[in-house]
């Protein structure tokens, strides 16, 4: 039985980027807490995967394919999921990518990408729902940041950037959408999700943390749920950080 600080019973959430890696367990998590789900990213068949697995938990689940990057499907995916769902009271703004290569040859069409993924898509998401949920009956955003944009780390240059920006976002609109909708961000540190299979046999051993190795992806969970629930209802405007304890 979820502890009731924690229960998502009645909740409808939509997350980005929820087909796999550490959106995939959000979304399963989530939906065992007592939430329905609505599952966004770019392949339809990926999200219907997750979706199948929701369903057998005995929750509705949706699947809306939409590119987390692009302002007017961020628009459209607001607009169809606030009528599937009759409203949503839980956002996590999770897609995001953050392609390494050292900052002379990224090109414009790269830099492009990634700030649209991890900076204008959100912007225009959150906005778009945050405003529903003060007109409605308020609600919660979590947004994936990362540890890259707290400290220098070569080589993700335009991505830590972007997430920075990110953080600027849920700084400025926790308040601007206040006191119905609390808005937060995890600051991911490094976590075994497909980007790890690019990493070295050391690096997915071994990681520069107080706890000396990557995550698991299921280790967000605990955070999430935590930022999602009633039990973080005096916070908002922050940046949690989820890393093991990043040096």
């Amino acid at each position: 039985m979820t502890h009731p600080m924690f229960d998502l019973s009645g909740r409808r959430a939509l997350i980005t980027g929820g087909s796999r890696g550490l959106g995939r367990e959000m979304a399963l998590a989530f939906a065992d807490a007592g939430a329905d789900v609505i599952v966004s990213s770019r392949k339809a068949e990926a999200c219907d995967a997750v979706v199948a697995e929701i369903r057998a938990r005995g929750r509705r689940a949706e699947a809306m394919p939409a590119h987390a990057g692009r302002w007017d499907e961020m628009d459209a995916l607001a607009d169809r999921a606030w009528a599937a769902f009759g409203g949503i009271d839980l956002l996590v703004a999770n897609a995001g990518m953050g392609p390494m290569m050292p900052s002379h040859e990224v090109s414009e069409s790269l830099f492009d990408s990634v700030v649209s993924l991890n900076f204008k898509g959100p912007f225009r998401l959150i906005a778009n729902i945050a405003q529903r949920m003060v007109a409605g009956e308020g609600g919660v955003v979590i947004a994936t940041s990362s540890i890259a944009a707290m400290e220098p780390m070569p080589a993700v240059v335009p991505y830590a950037g972007a997430k920075a920006a990110l953080n600027a976002i849920v700084a400025g609109m926790a308040v601007e959408y206040a006191p119905r909708v609390r808005i937060n961000a995890i600051a991911a540190g490094p976590f075994l999700t497909d980007i790890a299979k690019a990493w070295s046999e050391e690096m997915r051993e071994r990681a520069d943390n107080a706890l000396g190795r990557p995550g698991r992806p299921e280790e967000i969970v605990g955070t999430a749920l935590w930022l999602a629930s009633p039990a973080s209802s005096f916070v908002t405007g922050a940046v949690i950080r989820c890393d093991g304890g990043r040096r």
